[in-house]
This record gives structure tokens, sequence and C-alpha cells, in this order.
């Protein structure tokens, strides 16, 4: 029959005569993964044009090998491209919840931290040597004797008014005088003074009156020799300090002459030591104070710290950094807290760099998942690639969590591509609902599922096998166990003219198979290997197959593949379980009556069709119409049901089936239960191509071997499919002995002469005459019903 397909077309063999070595040791590795030529021509745009927003969504399905190949692109990119800037955040002494950022060239960064920190640990020796020497002793006492001499003149002149006004003065400090009355020569005590009365006390207040107006005096000039001998001090402490950190600072000036802002922090941080010079000189041994306290009261240099934010070796190349985990922390930046007596504080000291910092001058690779997944993150990412620049903010402080001292860091200008990877939904979805995203990400690398299986792509096929195997520490492959795999892999992308392009699917074969070689000792992988491998994989995942197959075997699934039978057809379905993917066969039912041209899905009136069926079953009903009944009503009432299906039916891979079904009840033409039928329909009656092709041919075989191996079976797919047949090599060997068929047609005529037995011309003959019959019933039937309500 001319719609029977021959062996050759059920499964396109890979000949291992196509290969030139013993094994695949001997092929040249291979640099980048085949059949991407056109993602890489987008990554290398985005990658050169220097403009903003020519960001890089790469999409296509996981464990294709996106992240491997572009993360070694990028590497190789990052070679050629200069090293970027070192940054370090510094203490802003005018304003330290401001801390400055410095740019240095790369590899300045570690070293001016040094170069601080050293400077730093000699004002420690240096500044107490310099106060305890005796030029800072005998300057400080020159100041002493100074002022005391000047006190003591002062004190002079109090005692000799004193004695004017008839007082004894006593000053047991500079501070603390006291003075009492005299009388002939004799201190009165409280008691003779208060004893004395009238005129003598009234001439005593007044003296003591004078006096304590006098001494008042005397005392303020005191305080203000006091107030300035400390003057004196501090500004010999100050000279004494910008003498010894000037040569220090100096050296470090000239040095770094050619950073303004680190000239800057050096005359700032100078300034502090001079104001905080006791900071070096204080010992904490001569305080007094228990060791367990010292602690809280120890002078601390942090804010004299380099915090080396980001350092790159001056031989290097531009950073290729893959975030595994973008939290908003990781991604921006964060700054840490540390508790101290209950209260969280933090400083410059405690910025940490994010991973946008580590790429900048370079690349960033994020999963697109893993960042949508976490709050904030991606929002931030884009307000960075929007201001092209990095503001480090605690979400703890943004939204008032908690009360706390916080930072605001000087933001870091960025120059960095981003190179998010996920899969096409995320980025149709992105691009449709998020306005930021196109401007953003304006490049899109589409990662390909497949590729076509000519003689080019075999031989660079073979090439990545064994460059796979070799990554790995994988046996080698014989040339056979290339052809096998390359076969299976058509049969991934059920598609008998391409292979897969998804490296985890193929990296994972080879490595099973490596695992059974090596257990049967063999030194090679073979195709006895490979076979293994997907035995043992079906085999721990075929359950629920098994178990429909037992059900079908025992009748609890009524499954008919004997014989024939009116308005009854064996559909095939598919499933996809876990990974694992198989066919089945369901009974699909019609009857046929009079009615108003309408046919009752019973699983959509049920509510268990999926849209895609029932727009496949109100198909039907177009093509039943416009074939059968063009000059005459429709007055037909079909219902159809899948039977024994107790879950959601969806697709229209069966609606061709369906029509075969109502052809047979209208016609009274019993269909062969040993043929079972897949394909969708459209109004034409032209039969289309569905998925699953194979597992669905293999599904039926599989349940027809288990009733009789000796009968002869058959399906029918639509005639659009046969590039993507792949048989598995028992229906080969069965087709080849004549006990099964595969028929592939092109419209509805083609299957139901199959089907039937009978030439399509009189199974459409057959249906129009019962239409007509139907239609002439229903005539009759509405006269009669019209007459009797006439009479009445």
């Amino acid at each position: 029959m001319e719609y029977t397909l021959e062996v050759s077309q059920l499964y396109h063999a890979c000949e291992s005569e196509l290969f030139s070595f013993d094994s695949t040791e001997e092929l040249e590795p291979l640099t980048q993964p085949i059949g991407q030529k056109k993602a890489f021509e987008a990554v290398d745009f985005a990658i050169d044009i220097q403009q903003s927003g020519y960001n890089v969504f790469a999409m296509g399905p996981a464990g294709s090998g996106k992240f491997s190949t572009i993360l070694s692109f990028l590497q190789e990119k990052a070679a050629s491209r200069k090293v970027p800037s070192d940054w370090c955040y510094v203490n802003n002494f005018q304003d330290p919840r401001k801390p400055l950022a410095i740019e240095l060239s790369p590899g300045k960064a570690a070293e001016f931290k040094e170069d601080v920190d050293e400077l730093v640990e000699l004002l420690k020796e240096i500044l107490p040597t310099v106060f305890e020497s005796n030029s800072y002793h005998n300057e400080r006492e020159a100041i002493v004797e100074k002022y005391l001499n000047q006190q003591s003149a002062i004190f002079k002149e109090l005692q000799e008014e004193a004695l004017k006004h008839d007082v004894a003065m006593d000053a047991s400090s500079m501070t603390r005088v006291t003075f009492v009355p005299i009388i002939d020569g004799k201190k009165l005590s409280a008691e003779e003074f208060k004893a004395i009365k009238g005129e003598q006390k009234e001439e005593i207040n007044r003296k003591l009156t004078e006096y304590e107006a006098i001494l008042k005096e005397g005392l303020r000039k005191v305080s203000e020799l006091a107030k300035a001998q400390q003057k004196e001090f501090k500004s010999l402490d100050k000279k004494t300090t910008e003498n010894a950190v000037t040569s220090l600072i100096d050296d470090l000036r000239e040095k770094y002459g050619g950073f303004e802002k680190i000239i800057a922090y050096l005359d700032a941080l100078k300034q502090d030591v001079i104001r905080n010079v006791r900071d070096f000189v204080v010992k904490l041994d001569d305080m007094n104070m228990p060791p367990f306290m010292q602690e809280f009261y120890a002078p601390t240099f942090s804010k004299y710290e380099v915090n080396l934010l980001i350092s790159h070796e001056a031989d290097s190349s531009a950073p290729v950094i893959f975030e595994d985990n973008p939290t908003h922390q990781n991604i921006i930046g964060k700054m840490e807290y540390s508790s101290q007596v209950g209260t969280l504080i933090t400083d410059f000291t405690m910025i940490k760099p994010g991973a946008l910092h580590k790429a900048n001058g370079g690349y960033l690779i994020l999963n697109a998942r893993k960042l949508l997944m976490q709050p904030f993150a991606y929002e931030e990412l884009k307000r960075v690639l929007r201001s092209k620049e990095i503001r480090i903010e605690s979400l703890v402080q943004q939204y008032s969590l908690i009360s706390t001292t916080s930072l605001e860091p000087e933001p870091i200008p960025i120059d960095v591509k981003v190179v998010l990877i996920g899969e096409r939904v995320l980025y149709y979805l992105l691009h449709h609902y998020d306005p930021d995203f196109e401007e953003l990400f304006k490049v899109s690398a589409d990662f390909e599922d497949d590729m076509p299986r000519s003689k080019e792509n075999i031989g660079l096929y073979a090439r990545m096998i064994g460059t796979i195997a070799k990554r790995d520490g994988l046996l080698p492959l014989t040339p056979n166990a290339v052809a096998r795999v390359i076969e299976e892999s058509s049969r991934e992308v059920s598609h008998a003219l391409k292979f897969s392009t998804h490296l985890r699917t193929l990296s994972d074969l080879l490595k099973e198979a490596d695992y059974w070689s090596k257990k049967e000792g063999s030194g090679v992988i073979d195709k006895q290997s490979i076979d293994k491998v997907l035995l043992t994989r079906k085999e721990r995942l075929n359950r629920i197959q098994r178990k429909l197959y037992e059900m079908i075997e025992e009748g609890t699934i009524m499954i008919n593949v004997g014989g024939s039978t009116v308005g009854q057809i064996n559909a095939l379905s598919f499933i996809s379980l876990g990974g694992y993917d198989f066919g089945v066969a369901t009974r699909i039912t019609a009857r046929t009556r009079i009615g108003k041209g309408e046919i009752i899905d019973i699983e959509r009136k049920v509510e268990l069709s999926g849209p895609i069926h029932s727009k496949g079953v109100m198909i039907l009903s177009s093509y039943l119409g416009s074939t059968y009944a063009k000059d005459m009503p429709l007055s037909l009432s079909v219902s159809l049901v899948f039977e024994q299906s107790y879950g959601m039916v969806e697709g229209d891979s069966a609606s061709s089936t369906e029509l075969y079904a109502i052809l047979s009840s209208l016609s009274e033409l019993p269909i062969k239960q040993n043929i079972a039928v897949t394909g969708s329909v459209n109004q034409f009656g032209e039969v289309q191509a569905i998925g699953g092709v194979n597992e669905k041919i293999e599904g039926f075989f599989d349940i027809c071997m288990r009733h009789d191996p000796k009968a002869s079976y058959g399906v029918i797919i639509p005639h659009a499919n046969v590039k993507h047949l792949m048989l598995k090599e028992e229906v080969l060997e069965a087709v080849k002995n004549g006990t099964f068929t595969v028929y592939a047609v092109k419209n509805i005529d083609e299957g139901i002469s199959i089907l039937t037995g009978e030439d399509a011309k009189i199974v459409n003959a057959k249906v129009v005459d019962r239409l007509r019959e139907l239609s002439k019933i229903a005539r009759e039937f509405n006269k009669s019903k019209h007459e009797d309500e006439a009479k009445e």
C-alpha cells in the first residue's frame, strides 16, 4: 500500500563508516560547543558595542551549556581588555558617616593600604618617644615655670593686700583660697568674730568685702593664666606632633602626588592625628583600671585604616564574575555591623564589596531565575545599570527595620556588561511585563536546541563527544558508540534529520556509559554500553508505564487489539512523567443519532477537556458540515468520549482519531482494532503533525506484543511526522517481519480507507446516505410535529 512506510523511513541510522578514527581519543577537542554560531555572534556584538543598555540575556533550556560556553567566551574576551582600577574606602574625617571612595591604578590599592598601615605603626612608635624626649619635657617645664612665676606674683600681691585689710589668707591650691579677719595680730575664730558688735564689726566686714573683690580679681587672673598655660601646652603638642608627622606624611604625599583625592585624605589624616595625638601616647597601665575595662577605653586606630575593596594584579585581565547566589547584598555589597553593649554599630571598615564591584570594568554573569527570586536584587541591579554607579545601601536602614547608625558610602562609578542566563519563558515574560528590561538588556542570545544532521555536523558532534570524554576523564568511544549516541540524540529531539545540542543530556549519557564500560572491564565505551544506559534508565523510570500496560493486559483498562468494531477506535496518547516519556493507547467511542448538527464532547461537558482539545472537537463539526452536508441541514448529534479517562484531556492529537470514529458510526463500517491512530485534523480534512510520535508508536507496539506477539498490528500517523521517526529496534524487526506496519497519511480519506478496508469513496457515500436519511427523518418529524400543533 502506498501509505505503508519502509524500514529505512522508520529509523535514520548513523553509519560508523563515516568516522575514520579508532576512538575519540584521536579527535582534536573543541573549544566551543557546536551549533551556537548565532548565539556567539549576539554575545560578541553586545560585548564589543560600547553603548549603554547593551547587556545580554542568554536564553535556552537548562543544561544546554549556556553558562560554560559564555564563561569561556567572556574569559577569552577579557584577556584582551585592560585591567580595571582598584578601589578602596577611607574615613571621611569631616563626616565619618560618608566614607570616601578612592580609585587607584591596578595593584596600587594594596600598596596604598600597606603604606597607610605602616604610617600609623610608625606614629605609634615615634609619637610616644617624641613626647617623652628631654626637649619636649624642657619646653613643657619652661611653660610651667613661666606660669608658676606669674601665679606666684599674683598670690604675693594678694598676701600684701590681705595684710593691708587685716586679713589672713590661706591658699591650699591655686583655686581654693580662704581668709579670716585679724585683730591685733590674732586670727579670729568664728565664735570670736560672732561676738564682736557695733562699729568694729562693720569695719571688719567692710575690709573683708573689699578684700573679697580683690581676691576674686586675682583668682580670675590665675584662671586666665591656667587657660593660657593649657593653650600653650596644646600649641606645644601640636607643634611637636606636626614636626614628627609632617616628614612621614610628606613622603606619602610625594609618592601619591598624582592622586588629588589621596593628597586631600593625607592632609585630613594629618590634622586628625594632631587633634588626637593623646591616643598615640596614652598608656593604659598608667590609668589604674582593671584589665577587663581597658579594652573599652583603649584608643582605636581603625579610623586610619584603608578598606581595600577591590584589588587587581597589574598584569591580570578584566574580571569575569559569576555570582551563584545573587542576593541584594551579594550583588550590591553590604555594610556589616558589630554589637557593642547591646548597640549595633558600623564604620567604613565594615563595607564589603558585591559582585558588581568585583566585575567593574569586566563582565558579570547571573542566573536570571535565581536573581528574580531574591527580594530587591533585580530592581537594584537595574538601578545600578541606569545610574552607572554602585551605591551601597543597607536594606535594614532603608526600610527602617531597626534603628541603628548607618553609613552613606560615596558611590563608585561602574562600567560592566551583565549577562543574564535563563529559560526562554523568563525572557519573554520580562520583555512583556517589565518596561525597563528592553532598555537595559537590548541583546538576546538564543541558544539552539538542535542542529542539522549533516555530514559536517556529524564530524563536529563526534569531536564534541570526544571533548566531553576528555574533560570529564571518561573512556574514549568507539565509532559504533559515537554513531549510537548520534542516533539517540536525534531521537532526543524527535527528528531523524537533526540532533540535540543539549550538552548536559549528552554528558550524562557518556558518564553513565563510562560507568558500565568500566564495570565490564572494558577500556573503551562501545555501542553495547550506550544501549545499557538507555535500558537501565528505562527500567528505573517506567514503573507507571508498566502498571498501565499490566492493567490493559488484564482487561482492567479496555483496549481491543483484534477484530473490528463500529464507532470504536484506539487513539495514541503521550505521557511525560519525571523526565520519562512513553505512549499508551486509549479507546475513543462515537455514537451518532438524529440531532441538530452538534458534537457533544463528554470530556468538555464535565470540564475534563482542555481548550486545545475542545478546539479540535469543534473543528470536526466544520469538517462534517462542509464535506458531507453542503446542500442539506446537518441533522446529526454525535457523542464522543475518551473511555476510562479520569483526568484532564488536553491536546488535539486525537482529533483525526475522533473523526474516524464518527465516520465509522455514520457509515456503520467497522474499524480495525489492531490499528491505532494519532494525528490532528483541520477543516479541510488534512492530517497534521503531532508530538511524541516515536513514544506513541512504541507504546502501542508494546501493548500489542503483550497480547499476541505473532499477530499483525499497525499505527496510522500524519505524513508530516515521517521525518521525526526514530523507532526502537524491536519495532523495526517487527516491520521487517511483516507483523507491524506504520502508515503515514495526508488526509482523512487515506486514513479511513486503511481503517475500514474500504475505498474512501464508498465510506463517504455511506456517510452521505446516512446523513440524508437523518435529515429526511428530521424533516418528517418536524412536519408531523407542526401538523399536530396545528390540529391542537
